[in-house]
């Protein structure tokens, strides 16, 4: 779920492309410069679950990718956030405001990405401390269950 750089959308009016859809899918958003945060997908639902559940935290959690083969979780944070982020076991990338729109009606499909939490049913997008803070704790609550095994 990395940003390629490339716009891979048609031109308005223009018939899809032949040929299989692309891997990665980027992003055309409101603030087209948003950041995406990537994270093994087991960590990313439980820290989205750790987020919904500190009802004091503001904002909570925003949009939520998915990839098709379920190993990955990308977080829409402010934009700035890749410049800064250093979180092992994650990425973060600059979106650049490019490929699919947050108004869709259809989920994204590229790739067989789609999305966890659609922007239309949560808040704008993830702090990246609340975010950092929550996957964090589910590091050491993965680590913990994983050991008890």
């Amino acid at each position: 779920m990395e940003s390629t750089g490339t716009n891979t959308a048609p031109a308005p009016g223009a018939a899809p492309a032949a040929g299989p859809p692309p891997v990665t899918v980027p992003l055309v958003v409101p603030e087209p410069d948003l950041d995406l945060v990537t994270v093994p997908a087991r960590q990313g639902l439980e820290a989205v679950d750790i987020i919904r559940r500190a009802a004091s935290q503001a904002g909570g959690v925003g949009p939520v990718l998915h990839d098709g083969s379920g190993g990955t979780l990308g977080f829409l944070v402010p934009p700035g956030t890749a410049d800064a982020w250093d979180l092992p076991g994650s990425a973060c990338t600059q979106t650049n405001g490019r490929g699919m729109r947050f108004g869709d009606v259809v989920s994204p499909t590229a790739g067989g990405t789609g999305w966890l939490l659609p922007p239309e049913a949560v808040g704008p997008v993830t702090d990246p401390e609340v975010l950092r803070a929550a996957l964090g704790e589910a590091a050491r609550l993965i680590e913990a269950a994983d050991n008890c095994r």
